[in-house]
């Protein structure tokens, strides 16, 4: 096994590269940040001493070879909005985002995998219907639109929920819940889809004809088997989930990563929008490296070579 994860560790270096390359691309190509900076009145001296001091008045290659050079010790320079490091941003909002991203796939699963199985089991009745409704609907709203529609509703009409910040667990509810809307309906799903293709196995029929409890086995040997495919779209899901963590976070004023590289972006912060994304792909990769790894838990025949 740590043979295979040396292999696949090595294998996301050209992936890191690549993604080191388009964000510095990206974010280089529009424009010059000392635009949004500085003030129009500013002399042109001064102009030109903060695009030095930044290393902006170099070539651009110069500006990306030096970039993966310090990016390769952890260090993405000064953020030029805020003076100070980039890394030391990102950091420090890095466990509001992690607490809410845990939160929201937690509860995608608990809800996701649980209502998948229903569905399955209980296969064209009314709770079927339902939870495919549901999870249509999870799928067709955008998590911006849901966002600002609990907020008008829980903490506006309803009033029994902030609006936003974070502080305590009733901060956590709303955006965690639109976080993990989309992920719940995906869940449930896919979990439905390989449920019903599981209960139709031989060895289904076996349990039961040995006159195992009909809990046990669905919930027990149909799950197990049922869950590979499910856990492979958990881990392809994170991609999604930061993706919505940046809009969910601004929607709720959430301090986090996300909302970070929201403010990073408009005032083109080249050093922070690097160094969250860097962050983002390293959290991607390192989640589906550890799902790949669980395959074996699930299912003992499978090895690593």
């Amino acid at each position: 096994m740590l043979q295979y994860v040396a292999r696949r560790l090595i294998l996301t270096l050209p992936v890191l590269f690549g993604i080191l390359l388009i964000s510095f691309m990206l974010t280089h190509i529009s424009g010059d940040p000392t635009d949004l900076i500085l003030s129009p009145d500013t002399p042109d001296e001064a102009r030109e001493l903060f695009r030095r001091k930044h290393g902006l008045d170099q070539p651009i290659w110069v500006q990306f070879y030096q970039f993966c050079v310090h990016a390769l010790q952890g260090d993405f320079g000064n953020s030029l909005r805020f003076n100070e490091p980039a890394t030391k941003l990102v950091l420090e909002r890095l466990g509001a985002t992690t607490e809410l991203a845990v939160t929201a796939m937690l509860l995608a699963i608990l809800v996701g995998v649980p209502a998948g199985v229903i569905a399955a089991y209980r296969r064209n009745t009314a709770a079927d219907v339902a939870v495919r409704t549901i999870t249509l609907l999870g799928q067709a709203v955008p998590s911006f639109y849901l966002g600002i529609l609990t907020i008008i509703i829980f903490a506006v009409w309803l009033r029994w929920l902030p609006s936003g910040g974070r502080g305590t667990w009733l901060h956590l509810i709303l955006p965690a819940t639109t976080l993990a809307l989309n992920l719940v309906a995906l869940i449930a799903r896919t979990t439905r889809s390989c449920m019903l293709d599981v209960l139709n196995q031989d060895y289904i029929r076996t349990a039961r004809a040995k006159g195992l409890g009909e809990s046990w086995i669905v919930w027990v040997h149909a799950l197990r088997n049922a869950f590979i495919p499910v856990l492979t779209v958990i881990g392809l899901q994170v991609g999604l989930l930061m993706g919505g963590v940046v809009v969910t976070e601004t929607v709720f004023s959430w301090p986090g990563v996300g909302r970070l590289a929201i403010q990073a972006i408009y005032a083109r912060d080249f050093p922070v929008v690097q160094a969250v994304v860097l962050f983002f792909a390293l959290i991607f990769v390192g989640v589906n490296l550890i799902v790949d790894l669980l395959y074996a838990v699930l299912d003992p025949r499978i090895g690593y070579r």
